[in-house]
């Protein structure tokens, strides 16, 4: 992989020179790991942030009970572990492979020195982490207003937006572990989508989800969400 071609890509380092491009690809580390790999686990010292090349990473916490809660799942050009690197804090977080992964690790040290040569790549890490709090706010919102119904409603419909607003999409996660996203059990979740496909919203056949109602599907994500 070319490190500097792929970095242009990103969001995060959108707009840089190649010169710029070249001096961070220099300080970063490659790293191929296989699926269930624990990235990082909570309470590590945040040393240096990622960003997923390929493969999916899941965020997560763990209760006192042991049972895991889904944060995030990020995908090919999202960066994670950014917060606590530059607040130069612990990962509040674990975070895990959810299959084979390349993932690239940019140090906390040498990242901060490009900053300071490069002030436009701290604007472009502003504008990062203003979306990932908007992120965060609109999980809250959902997880404290909506019903469950409505969380499903809102992530089918962002899920087929992220496809470019496909009307037929393959759910890129388990349903268990859609289930530990918004905050409820498979079981749950199961007479959700089932009721769904009654209702006439949506048509589920293993993981493939078709929209047949979209507004109907909107109108549930923008209520309360109860059905």
């Amino acid at each position: 992989m070319k490190i500097n071609r792929y970095l242009a890509k990103i969001p995060l380092f959108k707009g840089l020179p190649e010169n710029q491009l070249n001096d961070l690809s220099r300080i970063v580390i490659e790293q191929v790991l296989k699926r269930g790999a624990i990235i990082f686990s909570e309470g590590d010292e945040g040393k240096g942030f990622y960003i997923v090349a390929e493969g999916r990473v899941k965020i997560y916490k763990l209760s006192s009970e042991g049972k895991e809660k889904i944060l995030h799942i990020f995908g090919p050009g999202e960066p994670f572990g950014e917060v606590p690197v530059f607040a130069g804090q612990h990962f509040p977080a674990n975070a895990e492979t959810l299959e084979k992964c390349r993932v690239l690790f940019l140090p906390r040290n040498r990242l901060i020195e490009q900053i300071e040569k490069n002030p436009p790549l701290a604007l472009n890490m502003l504008a990062i982490l203003s979306t990932r709090l908007r992120q965060f706010t609109v999980q809250i919102e959902h997880l404290s207003l909506k019903e469950v119904p409505g969380r499903l409603a809102a992530y089918l419909l962002y899920s087929s937006d992220r496809e470019g607003g496909m009307q037929t999409f393959r759910l890129d996660i388990t349903k268990g572990q859609l289930a530990s996203l918004l905050g409820t059990i498979p079981e749950t979740l199961s007479r959700i989508f089932s009721k769904m496909s009654k209702q006439g919203l949506i048509d589920v056949s293993g993981p493939h989800i078709s929209i047949l109602d979209r507004e109907g599907l909107e109108e549930l994500a923008e209520t309360a969400g109860s059905m």
